[in-house]
């Protein structure tokens, strides 16, 4: 899940809420939204690795 700051940068939130806080965990922090959608694919490729 991608989000725009105010800053106007992108910051990439894991799909589900953390239990622990009840918020979604923070995965980067990024320049472009392109840059944050290349990272949330890594990130599910290497989820579904383990």
């Amino acid at each position: 899940m991608i989000r725009k700051l105010a800053s106007g940068r992108y910051r990439l939130y894991s799909r589900k809420k953390d239990p622990k806080t009840g918020k979604r965990r923070n995965l980067g922090t990024f320049a472009s939204r392109a840059a944050a959608e290349r990272h949330e694919r890594a990130v599910q490729f290497f989820k579904r690795r383990g």
